[in-house]
């Protein structure tokens, strides 16, 4: 690491001009390609799966997504008002005509009335395409959303619902430039530096822009989903930042004792630096460990988010290294400069003044009043967890004025909102018989007290004679309902069973809000797997860099009580609504299914971030003089400002996203703020020392044949191998007990 930022230095113009090639050549790349984003879901074994592949199968041309143009009329006229009907039936002929489009239902042909409103105001016509909406450009989505709305007029009001007409909306994503400019507030506040304030940011913005690049071109390999380079953004830009600002600061903390600019430079690289790797290497690790889901929905979203991470870390140890170098003393405050002039060289955190080398102390000499008050504090945070409920949010949570958000609010008042989630069921039959027994199971569905309306069974030939026949069921509650859940469970349970026992005929609940029920289910059954896979790596990464057992347990149970955190902040405000006007969620509902397994690995590794910052600079002190109490205090006087500056850009950063348009990207930004305000205030700075202090010397213990297994890294490796070699430090007496 110190050659490796030895030879940045030199070489900074080299350097420098490798990544402005880097970043130019991917964008220009990129832009000339173009990208090819894509939402794919793949679930093994599931029913909505098996209806999809059936109707692939037998009947590809009814077997795309399905979406619903809805039209209101105003000023006292009717849906079927001659003047209406032809104005919608002109546009529905123009419908057809669109690509992938292979069947329109209008609600003017036969067994068209369930699609016209009681009142005669509302009515929707059904659009069925040959291919799933990932299938489909965001181009192509524009032009049928146009194309349905060449209808509208004085009278008449069109919108479209569906997954087709949400690709086609342009939803905000949120504030990255307002999350760089709060991040550059903040940076000029902890440097009180122009140039220390611009090098993290342009450390990261460089990094995020090459990674973004090369992730636009990966697209057209891998199935990566549209979100794919907001997400990036969001993680990447926190991070990136946040990696930067550890070496800048250790850096200015050199210069301040007295260092040469490449000296201290080295130095930052090699401690903070080596940091900021092991931290990297867990975020990837955390990231990467979502293949073994098994969901290729999360295959793309993982790589994506791992090469923005692992580009802003490379960035760090190597761009950022060079543009230190061109800077030279200039990245000190003008005061840091003036202090060392007049008084000398001094070592920041070795000294009593200041907030953190008095938070330290304190901490020091009672430890465990503060660890039982902020673990009391998590876990009030952390209990709405157990209440937590995964699914999918349903267009009625889209932001106002886009058209699925007006179609979903005209279905819901002229039908009710189970309209805007449909079910299917389909069968593959033969013969007269089997069609009349799946006219039997569509009476009983009807009957269910949680339906609203049944279709007549809709058969579809295929070959060798037999068919399969498509039923719609339209529940009474939302998409997004428990109630819609609960009746997907009993159709498939109960109803549909006893209606075709012993017919040999299979029925299979299928549609968009299944396929999002199953999925939800899929990656529940997982997460165990998942968790435990990424706590034992990076446990193991933990105890192959501190040598130790005890660190790397309390940073595993730290890590899940923020973690835990974070999803009872979402489970209060997007699904029980608490302060949802302040964030203008919309509609309470379930958690976005994919969100816990996304949210866990990236606060686990932004959480080993300042696990690893603070832990690593508490074992500089501990291989130095071997007392574990002077350590721990000294190494959080010495990263306490440094660990809360670089959450509170990232708090910032990722709070910026909560301004954004699309529900998921809110609760993204919400939780990854709210989990990386707990972990840091509130973990990092308060209960870690404190178990720290309690532990003693036991912190260090360390198992010899598992150090013998075992390879040796370490954050400083110059004093690890001193206090190696010496059979490791001699540490003083220290008290039994401590004092409240």
């Amino acid at each position: 690491m110190k050659a490796l930022a030895s030879w940045c230095v030199r070489h900074r113009v080299i350097v420098v001009l490798l990544w402005l090639a880097a970043l130019i050549g991917m964008s220009l790349l990129s832009q000339s390609v173009g990208t090819a984003y894509s939402n794919s879901f793949s679930l093994p074994n599931t029913e909505s799966t098996k209806a999809l592949a059936l109707l692939e199968a037998s009947a590809p041309s009814v077997a795309g997504d399905r979406e619903q143009i809805v039209f209101h009329t105003t000023n006292g006229a009717k849906i079927t008002d001659p003047q209406v009907q032809a104005t919608v039936t002109a546009m529905l002929d123009k419908i057809k005509t669109v690509p992938h489009v292979s069947t329109v239902a209008s609600p003017y042909g036969p067994g068209g009335a369930v699609q016209i409103s009681k009142d005669g105001r509302t009515g929707f016509a059904t659009v069925t395409f040959n291919r799933q909406s990932q299938f489909l450009s965001t181009d192509l989505a524009k032009h049928f959303v146009a194309t349905a709305q060449t209808a509208t007029g004085p009278n008449l009001q069109v919108a479209v619902a569906g997954q087709v007409a949400e690709n086609a909306d342009r939803q905000a994503f949120g504030g990255t430039l307002l999350g760089v400019i709060l991040a550059a507030i903040v940076l000029y506040l902890v440097f009180r530096s122009g140039f220390a304030t611009v090098l993290p940011l342009a450390s990261a913005l460089a990094s995020l822009g090459t990674a973004i690049g090369l992730i636009g071109l990966l697209s057209h390999v891998l199935k990566m989903p549209q979100f794919s380079v907001e997400l990036v953004l969001l993680i990447g830009l926190g991070v990136g930042v946040d990696y930067a600002l550890f070496i800048v600061t250790r850096h200015r903390q050199g210069l301040v004792a007295g260092e040469d600019v490449p000296t201290s430079i080295a130095n930052a690289v090699n401690t903070s630096g080596r940091a900021v790797l092991f931290a990297g290497i867990i975020v990837v690790i955390a990231l990467l460990g979502m293949f073994a889901l098994g969901v290729s929905f999360l295959y793309g979203l993982s790589i994506a988010a791992a090469i923005g991470v692992a580009f802003t870390m490379i960035a760090a140890l190597t761009l950022l290294p060079a543009l230190l170098g061109f800077i030279g003393p200039r990245v000190m405050s003008k005061s840091q400069r003036r202090e060392l002039a007049d008084t000398g060289p001094r070592i920041i955190g070795s000294g009593t003044k200041g907030f953190w080398p008095r938070w330290a102390a304190f901490i020091q000499r009672r430890p465990i009043l503060p660890a039982v008050m902020a673990l009391i504090v998590v876990v009030l945070v952390a209990l709405p967890f157990f209440s937590l409920r995964l699914g999918s949010s349903d267009q009625g949570n889209d932001p106002v004025g886009t058209t699925t958000r007006e179609a979903y609010d005209l279905l819901a008042k002229g039908f009710g909102p189970g309209f805007n989630g449909p079910l299917l069921l389909v069968a593959q039959n033969d013969g007269p018989a089997a069609l009349t027994q799946l006219s039997a199971l569509a009476d009983k569905v009807r009957q269910q007290p949680d339906v609203k309306s049944v279709t007549a069974p809709e058969p579809l030939p295929i070959k060798d004679g037999r068919t399969v026949t498509l039923i719609t069921v339209y529940p009474t509650s939302s998409p997004q309902a428990s109630a819609t859940t609960d009746l997907i469970d009993h159709l498939r349970d109960t109803t549909i069973p006893a209606a075709v026992a012993k017919s040999g005929t299979e029925v299979y609940v299928g549609g968009n809000t299944a396929i999002f029920v199953d999925f939800a289910r899929v990656l529940t059954s997982k997460l165990p797997l998942f968790i435990g896979l990424v706590v034992l790596l990076s446990f193991l990464l933990l105890a192959m860099v501190f040598r130790s057992i005890v660190i790397p347990l309390t940073a595993a149970a730290m890590n899940l009580l923020s973690i835990g955190a974070a999803f009872g902040i979402l489970v209060a405000v997007f699904q029980w609504g608490w302060l949802a006007s302040v964030f203008q969620v919309g509609q309470s509902g379930p958690v976005e299914a994919f969100l816990p397994v996304m949210l866990f690995a990236i606060l686990f590794g932004l959480s080993m971030d300042y696990e690893v910052f603070l832990i690593s600079r508490i074992q500089e002190e501990w291989l130095k003089s071997g007392n574990n109490r002077e350590a721990v205090r000294k190494g959080l006087a010495a990263t306490g400002k440094t660990i809360t500056a670089a959450a509170l850009i990232m708090i910032l950063v990722f709070g910026s996203f909560i301004l954004g348009g699309q529900r998921v990207i809110k609760e993204f930004g919400l939780g990854l703020a709210g989990g990386i305000l707990v972990d840091a205030f509130i973990i990092r700075v308060a209960v870690v020392p404190s178990l720290m202090f309690l532990f003693g010397k036991a912190n260090w213990w360390f198992p010899g044949w598992l150090d013998r297994i075992l390879p040796h890294v370490a954050v400083d490796p110059e004093i690890a191998e001193a206090g190696h070699d010496a059979g490791g430090p001699a540490a003083p007496a220290e008290p039994e007990s401590v004092p409240v």
